[in-house]
């Protein structure tokens, strides 16, 4: 049987949560279906509680991050190409999320509703399918309609002048340090990232850490539970070893 698609391998990731795709590259460092790719607690590789999820009632999405930093105008700011960020969009493999910067001059970081539904629509003809911004949105229903899921710092209902200030640079939101063809997953919960090389590992691994969690609720869940079984049964294991 030949072995999956790297497109593959992303749709069957999405039947994962993000916690257990953190699990398996750097949560658990002593397990052998952990691939250690970062340190678990400083390794810069999953979001922090400053972003939320828009739109929880979607199924996690995975794909390749184009980065974007988006300001304010302001006088030292250069002027980018205007079609920067689309070629970059272009030329990442589908399908895609879109990691945004989002830096404004002082008093203006709440009030920045970027995103909206033209700029979502445009994405979507891209193969975005997830955005990670470290700023807030609008337009929930149109940018809903597109099916793209957002994790953002919040809602607003409008926004000022506002320029590119780069894509396809690496770029750090909410506590995760992302480079462009890095694989995003992203959930209720928040995103995590790891190198696209390791796509059939963390499948791998993940299906397996999802075997033995639901094997080792079996013991919780059984009507005859007892500490001491608990007990005998970790007693076992380890003279296993």
């Amino acid at each position: 049987m030949p072995n999956p698609s790297d497109r593959e391998i992303i749709e069957k990731l999405r039947n994962f949560d993000t916690a257990t795709i953190c699990n398996v590259v750097a949560t658990y460092p002593d397990s052998e279906i952990c691939l250690k790719l970062y340190d678990s607690w400083r390794g810069e590789y999953y979001t922090d509680t400053s972003v939320r999820c828009i739109y929880p009632e979607y199924k996690p999405v995975c794909g390749y991050a184009a980065t974007a930093w988006y300001s304010d105008e302001t006088w030292e700011g250069t002027k980018l190409d205007t079609w920067l960020l689309y070629e970059h969009l272009d030329h990442t493999p589908q399908p895609v999320i879109l990691v945004a910067r989002q830096t404004y001059s002082e008093g203006l970081d709440q009030l920045a509703g970027l995103f909206g539904g033209m700029m979502s629509t445009e994405f979507k003809a891209f193969g975005v399918v997830g955005v990670l911004t470290d700023g807030p949105m609008r337009d929930y229903v149109e940018i809903k309609e597109t099916g793209i899921q957002y994790l953002a710092t919040g809602m607003t209902s409008g926004h000022g002048p506002v320029q590119l200030r780069g894509a396809g640079i690496p770029l750090k939101i909410a506590g995760m340090s992302v480079a462009p063809g890095d694989i995003v997953h992203m959930d209720q919960c928040g995103a995590c990232k790891f190198p696209a090389e390791k796509l059939a590992k963390v499948l791998e691994f993940a299906t397996e850490l999802i075997r033995r969690e639901t094997e080792g609720k079996k013991l919780f869940q059984d009507p005859e539970f007892s500490l001491e079984n608990w007990k005998s049964r970790v007693k076992s294991k380890r003279e296993e070893r």
